[in-house]
């Protein structure tokens, strides 16, 4: 009976963040008993020489051995993501897969220059940003200890993952991109002789986007997340 209840309530998560918070967790599994790491990291040698394409995938589903690390992780993927789709995304799925998208295309080819082999972290710090640049006036209670406004969210998990011993580069990569994509989606059209960059392929809209979806609903304003 656990198992069902369990099971028809991830069922009513959104479809994005169900795919891809699945997709991570069975990843995990999978470095359990199935593959390695090694396997998994992105290498463009191995991409482009090697033809092993799905590198260019798994370097954002992995996250690390099962351990704290990873259901922090997963906790704030989970969260934020489901928040974003069922927020500002509502009713916009092919455009939330569109900066799914153009967040991996950016990180990869930053990460490339950087030198870093897996980025689940940089898009969860994207994720994050982006919910945090547009619930502004959120007020976000941070384990219990910190209580602030949304838009210092990023930066208290970029303290908080350096107090674990983890470089910062990659958070720093995720609220780059989180910051380019914000700025041409929501600032730059805004702006005298702006207009939108990011337009979503048609094809994306044709094959996820619901018309009886209500793209309209927006998250009430003092909704006050607890984490």
């Amino acid at each position: 009976m656990a198992g069902q209840r369990l099971a028809a309530g991830f069922l009513q998560v959104p479809a994005v963040t169900r795919a891809y918070t699945a997709a991570c967790v069975l990843t995990t599994a999978a470095v359990l008993e199935l593959l390695s790491p090694f396997q998994l990291y992105f290498n463009p040698h191995l991409v482009f020489r090697k033809f092993q394409v799905w590198r260019l995938i798994t370097t954002f589903l992995f996250f690390g051995p099962l351990g704290f690390g990873f259901f922090f992780n997963m906790l704030f993927v989970f969260r934020y993501c489901r928040m974003l789709e069922e927020g500002s995304f509502r009713g916009r799925k092919a455009d939330f897969v569109f900066m799914f998208l153009f967040g991996g295309v950016l990180m990869t080819l930053l990460g490339f220059l950087g030198s870093l082999f897996f980025l689940g972290q940089a898009l969860m710090a994207m994720l994050v940003y982006v919910w945090s640049r547009r619930s502004p006036h959120v007020r976000v209670n941070f384990f219990g200890l910190l209580n602030f406004q949304a838009p210092f969210l990023p930066w208290a998990l970029m303290g908080f993952s350096l107090l674990l011993g983890n470089s910062v580069v990659t958070d720093l990569l995720g609220i780059l991109v989180g910051h380019i994509y914000y700025f041409l989606e929501d600032v730059f059209p805004n702006q005298p002789g702006g207009k939108r960059l990011l337009l979503t392929p048609s094809v994306l809209k044709l094959l996820l986007d619901d018309p009886q979806e209500d793209p309209d609903y927006l998250p009430l304003p003092e909704e006050q997340p607890e984490l």
